[in-house]
Protein backbone atom coordinates (compact mmCIF):
# COMPACT_ATOMS: atom_id res chain seq x y z
CA UNK A 1 0.00 0.00 0.00
CA UNK A 2 0.98 3.25 -1.20
CA UNK A 3 1.98 5.90 1.55
CA UNK A 4 -1.03 8.18 0.18
CA UNK A 5 -3.11 6.27 2.48
CA UNK A 6 -6.26 6.06 2.07
CA UNK A 7 -8.92 5.51 4.92
CA UNK A 8 -8.93 5.93 8.72
CA UNK A 9 -8.57 2.75 9.18
CA UNK A 10 -5.31 1.44 6.92
CA UNK A 11 -3.84 5.24 7.06
CA UNK A 12 -0.33 5.83 8.87
CA UNK A 13 1.80 8.49 9.22
CA UNK A 14 5.17 9.26 6.57
CA UNK A 15 8.15 8.37 8.19
CA UNK A 16 10.51 10.98 9.15
CA UNK A 17 12.90 10.77 6.21
CA UNK A 18 9.77 11.25 3.61
CA UNK A 19 8.22 15.10 3.84
CA UNK A 20 4.18 15.11 3.36
CA UNK A 21 3.53 18.44 0.84
CA UNK A 22 -0.33 17.26 1.11
CA UNK A 23 -2.42 16.12 4.33
CA UNK A 24 -6.29 15.70 4.23
CA UNK A 25 -8.45 14.14 6.80
CA UNK A 26 -11.48 13.37 6.26
CA UNK A 27 -12.50 15.43 3.36
CA UNK A 28 -15.79 15.69 2.22
CA UNK A 29 -17.45 18.08 -0.19
CA UNK A 30 -21.47 18.11 -0.65
CA UNK A 31 -23.08 20.55 -2.99
CA UNK A 32 -27.10 21.48 -2.26
CA UNK A 33 -28.86 21.33 -5.64
CA UNK A 34 -32.58 22.10 -4.99
CA UNK A 35 -33.51 20.22 -1.91
CA UNK A 36 -31.16 17.31 -2.94
CA UNK A 37 -27.55 17.06 -1.35
CA UNK A 38 -24.03 15.64 -3.46
CA UNK A 39 -21.85 14.14 -1.62
CA UNK A 40 -19.03 14.68 -4.24
CA UNK A 41 -16.38 13.94 -1.89
CA UNK A 42 -17.62 11.14 1.44
CA UNK A 43 -14.61 11.54 3.40
CA UNK A 44 -11.30 11.45 2.35
CA UNK A 45 -8.04 10.25 4.33
CA UNK A 46 -5.18 11.17 2.13
CA UNK A 47 -1.30 12.25 1.85
CA UNK A 48 1.10 12.65 -0.80
CA UNK A 49 4.99 13.27 -0.40
CA UNK A 50 7.50 15.58 -1.89
CA UNK A 51 8.62 14.46 -5.19
CA UNK A 52 5.83 11.73 -6.04
CA UNK A 53 3.71 11.81 -9.53
CA UNK A 54 0.19 11.26 -8.74
CA UNK A 55 -2.24 10.03 -11.45
CA UNK A 56 -6.11 10.68 -9.93
CA UNK A 57 -8.66 8.55 -11.96
CA UNK A 58 -12.19 7.47 -11.94
CA UNK A 59 -15.49 7.42 -14.00
CA UNK A 60 -17.64 10.80 -14.32
CA UNK A 61 -19.29 11.58 -10.66
CA UNK A 62 -16.58 9.88 -8.78
CA UNK A 63 -15.31 12.91 -7.05
CA UNK A 64 -11.88 13.69 -9.17
CA UNK A 65 -12.09 17.17 -10.14
CA UNK A 66 -13.77 18.23 -6.97
CA UNK A 67 -10.65 16.60 -5.59
CA UNK A 68 -8.45 18.50 -7.50
CA UNK A 69 -10.31 21.53 -7.20
CA UNK A 70 -9.68 21.47 -3.66
CA UNK A 71 -6.33 20.42 -3.99
CA UNK A 72 -6.25 23.87 -6.06
CA UNK A 73 -7.73 25.96 -3.66
CA UNK A 74 -10.17 26.50 -6.08
CA UNK A 75 -12.48 25.15 -3.75
CA UNK A 76 -13.41 24.98 -0.01
CA UNK A 77 -14.40 21.21 1.79
CA UNK A 78 -17.56 21.16 3.33
CA UNK A 79 -16.06 19.32 6.66
CA UNK A 80 -12.57 17.82 6.94
CA UNK A 81 -9.03 19.41 6.61
CA UNK A 82 -6.63 19.71 3.86
CA UNK A 83 -2.79 20.89 4.97
CA UNK A 84 -1.03 22.15 1.98
CA UNK A 85 3.36 22.14 3.24
CA UNK A 86 2.18 22.43 6.91
CA UNK A 87 -0.95 25.10 6.98
CA UNK A 88 -4.21 24.28 7.19
CA UNK A 89 -6.14 25.68 4.30
CA UNK A 90 -9.50 24.23 5.01
CA UNK A 91 -10.95 27.33 5.79
CA UNK A 92 -9.18 30.07 4.60
CA UNK A 93 -10.98 33.09 3.36
CA UNK A 94 -11.01 33.99 -0.54
CA UNK A 95 -7.77 36.82 -0.33
CA UNK A 96 -6.05 34.23 1.73
CA UNK A 97 -6.64 31.47 -0.89
CA UNK A 98 -5.61 33.61 -3.93
CA UNK A 99 -2.52 34.20 -2.61
CA UNK A 100 -1.45 30.32 -2.12
CA UNK A 101 -2.92 29.61 -5.75
CA UNK A 102 -0.65 32.33 -7.16
CA UNK A 103 2.67 31.65 -4.81
CA UNK A 104 2.55 27.33 -4.42
CA UNK A 105 0.54 26.42 -6.65
CA UNK A 106 0.62 25.76 -10.54
CA UNK A 107 -2.24 24.70 -12.95
CA UNK A 108 -2.08 22.84 -16.20
CA UNK A 109 -5.68 22.76 -17.91
CA UNK A 110 -6.94 20.90 -20.92
CA UNK A 111 -7.83 23.68 -22.30
CA UNK A 112 -4.36 25.37 -22.41
CA UNK A 113 -6.47 29.21 -21.16
CA UNK A 114 -3.75 30.95 -22.86
CA UNK A 115 -4.37 34.95 -23.22
CA UNK A 116 -4.78 34.84 -26.73
CA UNK A 117 -3.41 38.57 -27.39
CA UNK A 118 -0.64 38.08 -25.41
CA UNK A 119 2.74 36.34 -26.49
CA UNK A 120 4.21 33.17 -25.25
CA UNK A 121 6.51 35.41 -22.99
CA UNK A 122 3.81 37.10 -21.67
CA UNK A 123 1.64 34.33 -21.28
CA UNK A 124 4.81 33.06 -19.13
CA UNK A 125 5.69 36.06 -17.08
CA UNK A 126 1.62 36.68 -15.93
CA UNK A 127 1.70 34.84 -12.80
CA UNK A 128 5.13 36.80 -12.06
CA UNK A 129 3.35 40.06 -12.55
CA UNK A 130 0.80 39.52 -10.34
CA UNK A 131 3.63 38.93 -8.09
CA UNK A 132 5.14 42.29 -8.56
CA UNK A 133 7.93 41.16 -10.11
CA UNK A 134 10.82 43.29 -11.20
CA UNK A 135 10.13 43.54 -15.44
CA UNK A 136 13.55 42.71 -16.18
CA UNK A 137 13.90 39.45 -13.98
CA UNK A 138 10.53 38.25 -14.90
CA UNK A 139 11.48 38.22 -18.45
CA UNK A 140 14.40 36.53 -17.99
CA UNK A 141 12.59 33.74 -15.65
CA UNK A 142 9.92 33.51 -18.62
CA UNK A 143 12.96 32.93 -20.93
CA UNK A 144 14.79 29.90 -18.78
CA UNK A 145 11.33 28.60 -18.92
CA UNK A 146 10.31 28.70 -22.66
CA UNK A 147 13.77 27.39 -23.33
CA UNK A 148 13.19 24.42 -20.81
CA UNK A 149 10.01 23.60 -22.32
CA UNK A 150 11.03 23.60 -26.04
CA UNK A 151 10.28 27.20 -27.16
CA UNK A 152 12.90 29.42 -26.34
CA UNK A 153 12.53 30.56 -30.58
CA UNK A 154 8.60 31.04 -29.94
CA UNK A 155 8.63 33.74 -26.97
CA UNK A 156 7.51 36.34 -29.57
CA UNK A 157 4.16 34.16 -31.07
CA UNK A 158 0.39 34.76 -30.30
CA UNK A 159 -1.20 31.15 -29.03
CA UNK A 160 -2.85 31.36 -32.47
CA UNK A 161 0.66 30.94 -34.39
CA UNK A 162 1.42 27.66 -32.06
CA UNK A 163 0.40 24.01 -32.29
CA UNK A 164 -1.66 22.66 -29.57
CA UNK A 165 1.06 20.75 -28.13
CA UNK A 166 3.12 24.37 -28.38
CA UNK A 167 0.07 25.70 -26.38
CA UNK A 168 0.41 23.44 -23.85
CA UNK A 169 4.12 23.60 -23.32
CA UNK A 170 3.37 27.38 -23.10
CA UNK A 171 0.71 26.82 -20.20
CA UNK A 172 3.19 24.00 -18.52
CA UNK A 173 5.84 26.60 -18.57
CA UNK A 174 3.56 29.09 -16.65
CA UNK A 175 2.26 26.46 -14.34
CA UNK A 176 6.50 26.63 -13.48
CA UNK A 177 6.77 30.64 -13.65
CA UNK A 178 6.03 31.10 -9.58
CA UNK A 179 8.28 27.53 -8.53
CA UNK A 180 5.20 26.08 -6.73
CA UNK A 181 4.91 23.33 -4.75
CA UNK A 182 2.71 21.66 -6.48
CA UNK A 183 2.10 21.27 -10.15
CA UNK A 184 -1.87 19.91 -10.57
CA UNK A 185 -2.68 19.06 -14.20
CA UNK A 186 -6.23 18.34 -15.02
CA UNK A 187 -6.78 16.18 -18.61
CA UNK A 188 -3.56 17.77 -19.54
CA UNK A 189 -3.82 15.29 -22.87
CA UNK A 190 -7.08 15.89 -23.39
CA UNK A 191 -6.92 17.82 -26.33
CA UNK A 192 -3.73 16.39 -28.32
CA UNK A 193 -3.58 13.77 -30.31
CA UNK A 194 -1.55 10.62 -28.85
CA UNK A 195 1.76 11.51 -29.93
CA UNK A 196 1.15 15.19 -29.02
CA UNK A 197 0.04 13.78 -25.70
CA UNK A 198 2.65 11.17 -25.26
CA UNK A 199 5.58 14.31 -25.87
CA UNK A 200 3.05 16.40 -23.16
CA UNK A 201 3.62 13.73 -20.83
CA UNK A 202 7.48 12.87 -21.35
CA UNK A 203 7.86 17.12 -20.28
CA UNK A 204 5.93 16.45 -17.31
CA UNK A 205 7.92 13.06 -16.27
CA UNK A 206 11.01 14.90 -16.68
CA UNK A 207 10.10 17.63 -14.57
CA UNK A 208 9.02 14.78 -11.70
CA UNK A 209 12.28 13.23 -12.48
CA UNK A 210 13.54 16.91 -11.35
CA UNK A 211 11.65 17.11 -8.60
CA UNK A 212 8.82 18.82 -8.76
CA UNK A 213 5.27 17.53 -7.27
CA UNK A 214 2.66 16.61 -9.72
CA UNK A 215 -1.32 15.34 -9.39
CA UNK A 216 -2.78 14.36 -12.64
CA UNK A 217 -6.77 14.14 -13.04
CA UNK A 218 -6.92 11.58 -16.00
CA UNK A 219 -9.53 9.26 -17.26
CA UNK A 220 -6.75 7.52 -19.78
CA UNK A 221 -4.94 4.75 -18.75
CA UNK A 222 -2.00 5.08 -20.73
CA UNK A 223 -1.23 8.46 -19.85
CA UNK A 224 -1.99 7.54 -15.98
CA UNK A 225 0.44 4.73 -16.28
CA UNK A 226 3.33 7.77 -16.48
CA UNK A 227 2.54 8.65 -13.12
CA UNK A 228 4.65 6.56 -10.48
CA UNK A 229 1.21 6.29 -8.14
CA UNK A 230 -2.49 5.96 -8.82
CA UNK A 231 -5.49 6.83 -7.20
CA UNK A 232 -8.63 5.43 -8.07
CA UNK A 233 -11.83 6.96 -7.22
CA UNK A 234 -15.27 5.99 -6.51
CA UNK A 235 -18.45 7.39 -5.57
CA UNK A 236 -16.50 10.22 -3.85
CA UNK A 237 -14.17 7.79 -2.03
CA UNK A 238 -10.78 6.72 -2.61
CA UNK A 239 -11.51 3.02 -4.05
CA UNK A 240 -7.71 1.46 -4.46
CA UNK A 241 -4.50 2.70 -4.94
CA UNK A 242 -1.68 1.30 -7.98
CA UNK A 243 1.73 2.33 -7.15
Amino acid sequence: MSRASISPANWSPASGDQKVIIEMRDLRKVYTMGSNEVHALAGVDAEFLFGQFWAIMGPSGSGKSTMLNLLGCLDRPTSGKYELEGQDVSRLDDDALSNIRLKRIGFIFQSFNLIAQMTVQENIELPLFYQGWDADKSQERSAELADRVGLGDRLGHKPSELSGGQQQRVAVARALANDPAILLADEPTGNLDSTTGDQIMGLLCELNRSGVTIIMVTHEDEIAAHASHQMHMKDGVVDRIVS
